[in-house]
């Protein structure tokens, strides 16, 4: 370890030469090409085998619950693990011996269109001498959604190699008739592949603990049968099953027992969080309201149930006459707080909800001596972390959706928040991104997807330029995801024409979208997503020794610069021609963050920041670090508090998608939306001053801004360890104290 103090002015001193460290990410697997498609880890998927019910031998039915069972006999347990291959369409509840081994296995399909992901998970702890069960509950979500491409069929795929065991007809199947295919309306938007849960318990055994095998299955076993496989590449899963917090009590519990008198018991959740809701009740055998021996269901939805306009996901629990029952609803939603509505006569023995989520560690931190900015940047990492789980989301309820506008900022601030773990987040969404790149060479977003393909160009350009792709290989010198990629990244540029000037010219795409709010001038949006795509190219190709792709992107650049601020500087700000609107300072900070904007212009591009504020929040980030980059800490401080004032000063523990909550202004306005964080990035990357110089962090700045702030300090779990640096104002001076781990080169500089 090395630990370091400074005082002084525009000083950089090189505390310790090392090679940069650089992380691969992506084993020597077998590579399988699919119809000009490949994916780095695929294997053939064709020889799998794959089983369902016979009533699906020719379609399934969406919302559609299977169960699977495998007996087999074991004369000795070995004691090296037993790894076993596990595919589902959708997902699974895996149990061993009646203990639960998995909950909700598998991910949304597929990171090539005609792909599917398998858990490998050791069943070695869960196995012994003997008689043995495997009991599978798969939720088949059948219907496509902005993130997940339905197969058109229900089905099971296992392998244990080491035992010979696979998914054929020596297994027994059946349909859970405990969980109805449909619910009571309103039924979930379009947008979401899944459905509402709605569970009968009449219809299933013995309800009498949380983990119950199958839901307490009661109905007949078949045996399965084999099915075709219509996706043939099989991806090993990318990241690690989901953290399980545990069952835990509300915050504000009522005392249990008590008998329900018609109640809406609207439970309170610690923050905003990805929970499953539980219950433990009786049900009377008689009461009113009662018709062919049903009572009144259960509704259970969180406060975020129209969250951005259109319904979300719900759970409707039927209970059964007359016992004691357990349930705990396996599809997961999110909000502040869970809401029963809980018929009158119903005992209530119990409520509670169990958090799970992505499986990261929050490693990161920032500190300093306006509480404000500590609040925003926790506010930022929670919303950050309800939008992480089978990928990246705009918003964990209405949408659950990667749209890469999103996995832009969203991928930042992972770098100062969270531990590496969630790297494999990012990599996942840039494969998916360049896997599903259609043969005219265009991608889209988001994806996966069955009911979306629609390019929105200026998203798409942030996605594979300086702060997309590249900010990935940057901080985490994985560089063979990004030689991976290159070749399509190049197609996808080569789509974008640029006229007689060097200036590119807009594309329509599926959705010629900015960003949300006013007084867009889409030249400049255009131009400027554009310049930042050539920069992250000209360093990919540098990177990957393509010597005439790194002359053709700097060749372009240098005549782009000159074009751009001839054609579009005033002398007094940026501007397109057809622009008749206010002044957009969208255009103003890309002009300055792709490095467009030469010094002299900074003043002038200051006050436009000083009178115009049009940029969304999801755009207001880049607005901010010009300010930061321009060298206007204070005004960069005191813009981010004005701004974000409303969203750190309301008691939702999420940052919101527009400035007012439910506006269709700003896109349906869900509460939780991790764009808006970006102020994370910069008060640890600009305040503190903690910036990757090469890749994987084998070399580091460490330049801090403090703006007004007398003291700021960040942790950084980084690829070589954990960086702590604290920044403190002595006088007109900054002392700087760090802890860097081994291998790291770091450079302090003040000014």
């Amino acid at each position: 370890m090395k630990i370091f103090s400074y005082l002084g002015f525009s000083v950089a001193i090189l505390l310790l030469s090392c090679q940069a460290c650089t992380t691969q990410l992506v084993d020597n697997l077998t590579i399988v090409k699919e119809e000009g498609k490949e994916y780095p880890g695929a294997a053939a998927g064709a020889e799998r085998g794959w089983i369902t019910a016979p009533a699906f031998a020719d379609s399934s039915v969406a919302n559609t619950w299977l169960v699977f069972r495998k007996e087999f006999d074991l004369s000795k347990v070995a004691a090296e693990p037993i790894p076993a291959e596990i595919a589902a369409d959708t997902k699974y509840w895996l149990w061993v011996n009646d203990s639960l081994v998995i909950r909700e296995g598998g991910l949304k399909w597929g990171p090539v269109p005609m792909g599917y992901y398998t858990d490998v998970e050791d069943l070695g702890p869960y196995l012994h001498k003997g008689s043995n069960k495997i009991e599978v509950l798969v939720w088949y979500f059948g219907k496509d959604g902005f993130s997940h491409k339905s197969s058109g069929q229900a089905g099971l795929s296992v392998a244990i190699r080491d035992l010979n065991i696979f998914t054929d007809t020596t297994w027994k199947v059946g349909i859970h008739e405990g969980f109805a295919v449909d619910s009571p309306a309103p039924r979930p938007n379009y947008r979401l592949p899944e459905s509402n849960i709605n569970f009968m318990a009449q219809k299933a055994g013995p309800l009498d603990r949380v983990d119950q095998p199958l839901y307490g299955f009661a109905g007949d076993w078949l045996a399965a049968i084999v099915r075709p496989n219509t996706r043939r590449v099989s991806v090993p899963r990318p990241i690690p099953q989901w953290k399980d917090f545990g069952l835990r009590s509300y915050e504000n519990s009522p005392t249990f027992p008590f008998v329900s008198t018609g109640d809406t018991l609207r439970m309170k959740l610690p923050y905003n969080a990805q929970v499953t809701a539980n219950l433990t009740i009786s049900a009377p055998a008689a009461a009113p309201g009662i018709a062919d021996g049903q009572l009144p269901y259960i509704d259970i939805r969180t406060d975020n149930y129209f969250g951005g306009g259109p319904p979300n996901v719900r759970t409707i629990y039927h209970p059964r006459p007359g016992s004691k029952q357990t349930f705990e609803s396996p599809g997961w939603f999110n909000g502040h707080e869970v809401i029963y509505t809980i018929p009158a006569g119903i005992t209530v023995h119990d409520l509670k909800y169990r958090e799970t989520g992505f499986a990261t560690e929050f490693t990161g931190a920032f500190s300093c001596d306006d509480d404000f900015y500590n609040r925003l940047w926790e506010k930022a990492r929670r919303t950050l972390y309800v939008t992480m789980r089978d990928s990246y989301m705009d918003c964990p309820d209405r949408e659950r959706a990667q749209w890469w506008g999103d996995v832009v900022l969203e991928s930042g601030e992972t770098f100062y928040a969270l531990d590496r773990k969630s790297d494999r987040l990012t990599k996942k969404a840039i494969l998916e991104l360049m896997e599903w790149q259609r043969p005219d060479s265009t991608i889209y977003s988001p994806v996966p997807a069955g009911n979306w393909d629609q390019e929105l160009p200026t998203q798409m350009l942030a996605s594979v330029g300086y702060y997309g792709i590249w900010n990935y290989y940057l901080h985490t010198g994985d560089e063979a995801t990004i030689k991976w990629v290159y070749p399509a990244v190049k197609r996808y540029l080569h789509v974008w024409e640029t006229d007689a000037d060097g200036l590119v010219i807009p594309r329509k795409g599926g959705w010629t979208w900015g960003d949300w709010g006013d007084e867009k001038d889409m030249p400049l949006i255009f131009n400027g997503w554009y310049y930042l795509a050539l920069k992250g190219f000209a360093n990919m190709a540098k990177l990957t020794g393509n010597q005439e792709d790194v002359v053709w992107a700097s060749d372009k650049m240098e005549r782009f610069k000159v074009a751009y601020n001839r054609k579009f500087w005033t002398g007094k700000a940026y501007r397109s021609p057809a622009n008749m609107g206010a002044t957009d300072d969208r255009g103003q900070a890309l002009a300055v963050v792709s490095g467009l904007a030469p010094a002299e212009h900074f003043p002038a591009i200051r006050e436009v920041f000083r009178t115009q504020a049009y940029a969304s929040p999801y755009f207001e980030k880049y607005v901010e670090e010009a300010l930061f980059q321009m060298g206007y800490a204070d005004d960069a401080l005191a813009r981010m508090k004005r701004r974000f004032g409303p969203m750190v000063k309301s008691p939702l523990t999420t940052l919101w998608e527009g400035w007012d909550i439910g506006s269709a202004k700003w896109g349906g306005g869900t509460n939780n939306h991790a764009w808006s964080g970006g102020g994370l990035t910069l008060l640890s990357q600009y305040v503190v001053g903690i910036v990757p110089l090469t890749p994987g962090y084998g070399s580091v700045r460490i330049r801090p801004q403090l703006g007004s702030l007398n003291r700021a300090s960040a942790y950084v779990d980084t690829p070589l360890g954990l960086l702590k640096v604290e920044v403190r104002r002595q006088g007109n001076k900054l002392k700087v104290d760090y802890d860097a781990p081994d291998g790291m080169a770091v450079i302090v500089v003040a000014e």
